[in-house]
């Protein structure tokens, strides 16, 4: 089948990719996080900044299928367009690697969810919890198998599903907000110092990505859309929806309970907040819906992590062998690779003392590289005037004030993140490269150039301070 014949994809189911890749299980989790971190104040600035950062990703984004159309699969064709083989390809490891890390969350928090009622699950990381887990894994894996385009179409409809549950809990909650209450913990119970509150909101920096992550979800099916012009609009409109999901499920549980109530409550804590204003059908009611969510969440993750290897291979960043595609047009290889991943991270957070945490923050540091990069390339084209010879100067300033925020709230967000993250994406990226280096010798070219030689260097190395971090317990996990 042609990729023209394959262009079905219209804006609203666009927008229905990045509202179902964003929407998953980081939005169940937001009272007891920001709760335990800040109050509503922190909480506004936090989202201040990261509904800034990730909007100018996103108007990138938007930008960038204009101008760059002959870029199929965004998220890491930008990276290698704009700074070689060898950043493309990390942008590509990075985003797939840490698309199977937040694959895993989404297996943890079901368990954890049902572990209120089943205690062999626990937090989501028993033996029991990863067994079933995996049981689920593998039969989304053959449901996939069967078409792309039957999957994308279930993404659809659980998309609305899902957004039913949140939309019933925000209208509750609201109804039943107390002023006094939310004015209570408006400081988040402590003093209000500038550096205060910034240590506050730090702390809420990795979740906020973690929540936001799939902007990019238009982008990378865009091949598959019937309009270019509709990615863009998709990106943008999914983005400042999901926004307003996001600040509404954090602020309101501030008026009805405690600060160090919603602190304590046990994930998924909008579960928690509903059974306390309405009593233990909400519990159920949120449960319900966070288990669809997440199960939602997780097909639209798989089909973007495959994808993402699949057209890697497209572009030599991988070697050949995960372009190829079953009788049902599904990257099968690619598939297989995905899910292997993420049954090995699952097995991996057995021995994780808080895997929950640990899978959402590490998810988010190797996905912001990524990020990074698209917005560096946006800035690239801006300041070198690249497709902008015909365009008013006032267009170009725009999109380059757009295109240097979302590059400093990227650097900003890995530098909030901590060193211990980037030293544990330096374990997984400095083995990936295996791929990048079968490619190149499938094509008999030289590996790396001066400078890539460098960076690679650089990564060897911080794989194994991380390892020596991790045998001497400087980086637990």
């Amino acid at each position: 089948m042609t990729v023209e014949a394959q262009k079905t994809l219209n804006r609203t189911t666009m927008m229905g990719m990045v509202v179902g890749s964003m929407v998953g299980a980081g939005i169940f989790s937001l009272p007891a996080t920001f709760g335990n971190a800040t109050g509503p104040f922190g909480a506004l600035i936090a989202w201040s900044i990261a509904g800034t950062g990730m909007l100018m990703l996103a108007f990138v984004f938007q930008f960038l299928a204009v101008r760059k159309p002959d870029l199929d699969a965004g998220i890491f064709t930008y990276a290698k367009e704009g700074f070689g083989d060898y950043l493309g390809f990390i942008a590509a490891f990075g985003f797939w690697a840490g698309s199977c890390l937040g694959n895993t969350t989404y297996f943890i928090l079901i368990k954890s969810t049902l572990g209120a009622a089943i205690p062999a699950f626990g937090e989501g990381n028993t033996v029991p919890a990863v067994a079933v887990s995996s049981v689920i894994l593998w039969s989304i894996h053959f449901m996939i198998l069967r078409g792309v385009k039957q999957a994308a179409g279930i993404n659809k409809l659980v998309t609305v599903a899902k957004i039913v549950p949140i939309l019933i809990f925000i209208i509750i909650v609201a109804f039943a907000f107390k002023k006094d209450l939310f004015a209570d913990n408006f400081w988040g119970g402590a003093d209000y110092s500038f550096t205060d509150v910034m240590a506050q909101v730090r702390r809420t920096m990795l979740v906020t990505v973690f929540v936001f992550i799939g902007v990019e979800g238009a982008s990378v099916f865009s091949r598959y859309a019937k309009n270019r012009a509709d990615v863009g609009w998709a990106t943008v409109m999914g983005f400042l929806g999901v926004l307003c999901l996001m600040i509404l499920v954090t602020l309101l549980p501030y008026g009805v309970m405690l600060r160090s109530e919603i602190a304590d409550l046990r994930q998924p804590s909008m579960a928690g907040v509903l059974q306390h204003v309405v009593g233990t059908w909400g519990a159920v009611f949120v449960s319900a819906g966070l288990i669809v969510s997440v199960l939602g969440a997780y097909l639209a993750w798989t089909l973007l992590c495959a994808e993402a290897l699949f057209t890697a291979s497209k572009y030599d960043l991988v070697p050949k062998v995960f372009g190829r595609e079953n009788q049902n047009g599904v990257p099968h290889i690619a598939l297989w690779l995905t899910n292997g991943l993420v049954q090995l991270f699952l097995i991996m957070t057995i021995f994780a003392q808080y895997a929950f945490d640990l899978t959402l923050e590490l998810t988010s540091a190797m996905t912001l590289i990524p990020y990074l990069l698209v917005a560096a390339f946006g800035l690239k084209l801006a300041l070198t005037n690249e497709t902008y010879e015909k365009d008013p100067r006032r267009l170009r300033n725009r999109e380059l004030l757009f295109a240097l925020i979302a590059t400093v709230y990227a650097i900003f967000m890995i530098i909030a993140g901590g060193l211990g993250h980037v030293l544990l994406a330096c374990i997984l990226f400095a083995p990936g490269t295996l791929l990048f280096i079968f490619a190149r010798r499938e094509l008999k070219l030289s590996t790396f150039n001066k400078v890539e030689l460098i960076l690679f260097c650089a990564i060897l190395l911080g794989a194994i301070i991380g390892i020596y971090s991790l045998a001497t317990g400087a980086i637990t996990l």
